[in-house]
């Protein structure tokens, strides 16, 4: 069996045919400039945001391990007693499996089995109670080529605001596809409070913290969002990401190992925290702890100056 097993579809409820549909979903809002020379960004309703939680935005490079990140920083924040919501915002659906045990299906799904008629939706039908009861969502995305991230993450938050699932939530994360940087996956940079990038010890990594450090930038002219600092991960040593953190005044605020028992857990559709009492597993939970911890009390709003593309390759290139 795949480890990514794919949950059953979900039962949606259906209006009878002879009511008439009289909603219509709202597009994004599309607008000029403001978020940097040139820019055409996505601009969620102002009247759907998120009050009353922390809202962090995880970030990174393809592959870097993002949604390992941001599952067990989920479920840290749930040992120490926060109500945790996980947005997983890919396509891909698979931000959230670790939480739940299997693939959930996406609201971007869900809604098009509706004809986005979301208003016969229900809670269950996208939202998934995970480990230690973190809740979990899959917003998706349009199919390659054919629309928005933006308007998918702007009618998830949407969906829970009328349903009231965000009054007794203490924190958000959104899981953020790859180190895509356009308007519509940069979306849940005007809900969050604080964007986090995961990194390795590599040029290619450190080459796309360097680029989502600028979009945030761009984006924190406009919104709350500023930058927490980043998370060496998959790495034995962080000397290169101190150098670069060092150079454009940023931070380094957790470092997970290469650790094997870290993909073991991913293979067993498992959080670190619901794995066998292993040394490194150990010391990996007590990592996601203490930045659960060091996030929840709040972290200094940083504002690195990103490099030129030509700088970092001389910072970090090789003859």
């Amino acid at each position: 069996m795949s480890p990514l097993d794919v949950s059953p579809p979900p039962v949606v409820r259906r209006r009878p045919k002879h009511e008439l549909r009289t909603q219509t979903p709202a597009p994004p809002i599309l607008k000029n400039g403001g978020d940097g020379d040139g820019s055409v960004q996505v601009h969620l309703d102002p009247k759907v945001k998120i009050d009353g939680a922390k809202v962090f935005s995880v970030y990174g490079k393809g592959g870097i391990g993002k949604s390992t990140t941001s599952s067990n920083l989920s479920a840290a924040f749930s040992v120490l007693g926060k109500r945790v919501l996980q947005i997983g915002c890919d396509p891909k659906h698979d931000s959230t499996f670790t939480l739940t045990g299997q693939l959930q299906p996406t609201v971007i799904d869900i809604l098009k089995e509706v004809d986005f008629h979301a208003e016969e939706l229900g809670p269950e039908d996208f939202v998934t109670e995970g480990f230690n009861g973190v809740m979990c969502i899959e917003a998706g995305g349009p199919p390659a080529g054919t629309g928005c991230g933006g308007y998918v993450v702007g009618q998830t938050v949407k969906l829970l605001k009328q349903h009231h699932l965000l009054d007794d939530t203490d924190v958000v994360i959104f899981d953020v596809l790859g180190d895509v940087v356009c308007g519509g996956f940069a979306a849940p940079l005007q809900h969050a409070d604080r964007a986090v990038i995961v990194t390795a010890n590599d040029f290619d990594s450190i080459y796309a913290m360097n680029r989502i450090i600028a979009a945030v930038q761009a984006k924190s002219s406009n919104y709350k969002v500023r930058l927490a600092g980043c998370i060496a991960n998959r790495s034995t040593a962080t000397d290169e990401i101190d150098r670069f953190c060092s150079t454009v005044g940023f931070r380094r605020i957790a470092h997970m190992p290469d650790f094997d028992a870290i993909r073991r857990s991913r293979l067993k559709k498992k959080t670190l925290f619901d794995m066998p009492d292993e040394d490194d597993i150990i010391q990996a939970r007590a990592e996601y702890l203490r930045l659960a911890e060091s996030l929840w009390a709040g972290t200094d709003p940083l504002a690195p100056a990103p490099m030129a593309d030509r700088d970092i390759f001389e910072l970090l290139g090789f003859d």
